[in-house]
């Protein structure tokens, strides 16, 4: 089982991943149906259009039925007609759908066992970013050779850190209780905190801790 590389000032240092969680075999259609499933999850679903009996006016018949030579018609509002109601337009709905618990979990193995396969997963040192600095972390990213879009995982104690980060071009910082596997297999890198590695880990083998609460699908 491949190691994580550190960055910074720890950077000849490696980090060894847990082989049941970085070392499972990618399954294909379980990812996609936990991304379709955080992905419809984050819609608002609040889209609306008026059918013609929403419309307002309409009330009355526009001509009488017969004798002027033009098409029958029996309201303004028809959605033949400019300003009128839409056929089958969408209407509020939720589109979320259930995925089970161990089948998300399955998922982040497999999305996570792919940047342990590719060696795009780094571990650094929160500690230095005792006061916001941007340019220090893209320091530390540009010597890591990262590639983008990244994504930075911290636990929520760490929020110095995450301040650091958040400004930088197609870098997404999240704490790890909010990272989902369409987060991390939509990412060409991951960058995480050996607190944040370890509850990612804890999450994937179902240990249950104060950060591994996942998010929400």
């Amino acid at each position: 089982m491949a190691d994580a590389p550190t960055l910074g000032a720890a950077a000849s240092k490696k980090v060894a991943l847990d082989a049941a969680v970085f070392g499972a075999p990618f399954n294909g259609p379980l990812v996609h149906e936990s991304v379709r499933a955080e992905l419809n999850a984050r819609r608002q679903g609040t889209h609306a259009t008026k059918t013609r009996g929403n419309v307002r006016g309409g009330g009355a018949k526009p001509w009488r039925q017969k004798g002027t030579g033009r098409a029958r018609a029996g309201s303004s509002r028809s959605p033949i007609w400019t300003g009128g109601g839409t056929i089958f337009g969408p209407s509020p709905r939720r589109y979320t759908f259930k995925v089970n618990r161990k089948e998300r979990r399955a998922a982040l193995r497999s999305a996570l066992s792919v940047h342990a396969d590719r060696g795009t997963i780094a571990i650094f040192d929160p500690a230095p970013f005792d006061t916001p600095s941007t340019k220090q972390a893209a320091g530390l990213l540009g010597d890591g050779g990262l590639g983008t879009p990244t994504l930075v995982v911290l636990v929520d104690a760490q929020q110095r850190a995450a301040l650091s980060f958040r400004n930088l071009p197609r870098v997404s910082v999240l704490p790890v209780s909010m990272v989902g596997v369409a987060d991390v297999i939509g990412a060409a890198a991951l960058v995480c905190s050996k607190e944040a590695l370890d509850a990612l880990t804890a999450r994937a083998k179902g240990e249950s801790t104060a950060d591994t609460e996942e998010p929400v699908a």
